[in-house]
């Protein structure tokens, strides 16, 4: 009997490991399967017809490729060097794709064949060519496009992968031409396109390294050593410091969903994209397939991009920055979404009300002593003051005082319209140079908050405060460098 039993359990547990690896057999024929069916051969995908992109200048992109098929489709770009302004009163020689930084947004479908015309202007001093992320081939197309200054490559290639891609030149000195403002983005839909939003809007960051500082004004050189140091003196949205500000913000109303395209150029630094005020309903991880949902900052590798989508529900002035905040409130990595429309108390009340606190041993924090910068520059006309005594604020000022010189409610008092600034020159020079504490009144309004003294000059506290007195209503005085002096 014993041994009856003992053959049928042994039995019994080789049919039991029979039914496991057959089951685990099936498995691997299953998931070899999925792996099959997800790897699709998107080369076969059938052209018909031919049409010419449209290319647009951020922060704007071509409408949506929808559910047309696949097509021929040609890109024409120019490249093109010309100085403009990467700051108030700053000038750089930026090198595009376009004459944009960055370049022109690309935007087509899996399965289309891309004939690219690559031209470089006859008045351009060097050679250049184009890598686009988005092509399978050697040099992403950089080997096929290289070309001097009043020349044409044209090159084509089957778009395979959907997802968004960054493009650069990639001549050397590589970091070179990509620091200098070689970028954009190609955008590569799915089949059936991408889901409808109400808004679509082109982002993209980059890096810049000068010979002069932070802010100095006039045209400024590439710094090929600061860049090898990573020592940024610029990182910005869009090519420029204030791209995304003022009469250049983004705009939505409530209700609406916003899809942000967002790359970044680099060359050298990542980015950590938020919008403060809002949450990202999904993220394209990286430009691909991978959602990520419900997500408050989102890293973009140098030479990367990702795709944000969110609904805005309330009304405001909602700020994008990169996150390494003093890269946003410094060097220029700021813009700003402005969202029009009824207010939603049940999701955002906004202050309800203000008291006294006074915990028991509060005491005062001061700022520590710091080296002022004392140097001046050449005097220029009011205007000239004025346009660099606005890239300082935009820099300096803005984030408590805002674009427009509002304030904050309840917390940074406004500059717009100040009985406070207008009543008394002497006192607003003091305030920027040794900073304010207490309690003060600014149109009738009581606040109570601290404002560190400012490491600046003496003509860019002028310049600074010259700009604020000719805005916003403000008395229209000018403010002398040798103010400054006496006061400090």
């Amino acid at each position: 009997m014993k041994a009856n039993q003992l053959r049928i359990y042994i039995t019994a547990a080789l049919f039991g490991v029979a039914i496991i690896l057959l089951g685990l057999n099936a498995c691997e024929k299953e998931k070899e399967a999925k792996t099959t069916e997800e790897v699709v051969d998107n080369s076969n995908i059938e052209v018909k017809g031919k049409e010419t992109a449209v290319l647009t200048a951020p922060p704007l992109v071509p409408a949506p490729v929808g559910k047309r098929s696949a097509k021929k489709l040609i890109v024409e770009m120019e490249i093109i060097e010309e100085v403009g302004e990467i700051s108030e009163g700053v000038e750089y020689v930026f090198w595009t794709f376009g004459g944009t930084v960055p370049g022109s947004f690309i935007r087509t479908r899996v399965g289309d064949e891309v004939e690219f015309h690559l031209k470089n202007h006859p008045d351009n001093k060097l050679p250049h060519n184009i890598d686009l992320h988005a092509v399978t081939g050697p040099g992403g197309g950089a080997e096929s496009s290289f070309i001097a200054p009043g020349r044409e490559a044209v090159f084509s290639f089957k778009t395979l992968n959907p997802g968004l891609y960054v493009y650069h030149c990639a001549t050397a000195p590589v970091g070179m031409h990509i620091a200098n403002g070689m970028y954009g983005l190609i955008l590569v839909e799915p089949e059936g396109g991408l889901k409808p939003v109400d808004k679509e809007y082109y982002i993209m960051q980059g890096d810049f390294y000068t010979v002069g500082k932070t802010g100095e004004q006039g045209l400024q050189a590439f710094d090929m050593e600061k860049a090898i140091n990573e020592d940024a003196d610029y990182v910005v949205f869009n090519g420029k410091v204030n791209a995304l500000t003022g009469d250049q913000a983004l705009t939505a109303k409530v209700g609406e969903t916003v899809r942000l395209f967002l790359g970044n150029g680099g060359p050298n630094l990542v980015s950590s994209f938020h919008v403060i005020g809002e949450i990202f309903d999904a993220v394209h991880v990286e430009g691909g397939d991978l959602i990520n949902n419900n997500v408050q900052t989102t890293i973009i590798p140098a030479g990367g991009a990702a795709i944000v989508e969110f609904k805005v529900d309330v009304p405001g002035s909602f700020i994008l920055v990169d996150h390494s905040i003093f890269r946003a409130f410094n060097k220029g990595a700021l813009g700003m979404l402005n969202v029009e429309g009824e207010e939603n108390e049940a999701i955002y009340s906004g202050k309800i009300k203000e008291g006294i606190y006074l915990p028991e041993g509060g005491g005062t924090h001061s700022m520590a002593d710091k080296k002022v910068k004392t140097e001046n520059t050449a005097t220029k006309t009011l205007e000239e003051r004025i346009k660099h005594g606005k890239s300082v604020y935009m820099q300096t000022c803005f984030a408590c005082h805002q674009a427009e010189g509002q304030g904050i409610a309840g917390a940074f008092p406004p500059l717009a319209e100040s009985d406070y600034l207008n009543e008394d020159v002497n006192r607003s020079i003091d305030v920027v140079l040794k900073g304010l504490q207490g309690e003060i009144t600014v149109n009738g309004e009581t606040y109570n908050s601290a404002m560190p003294a400012q490491n600046l000059s003496d003509e860019e506290i002028a310049n600074v405060l010259t700009y604020v007195y000719n805005s916003w209503g403000n008395s229209k005085k000018e403010v002398k460098a040798k103010e400054v002096a006496q006061r400090r």
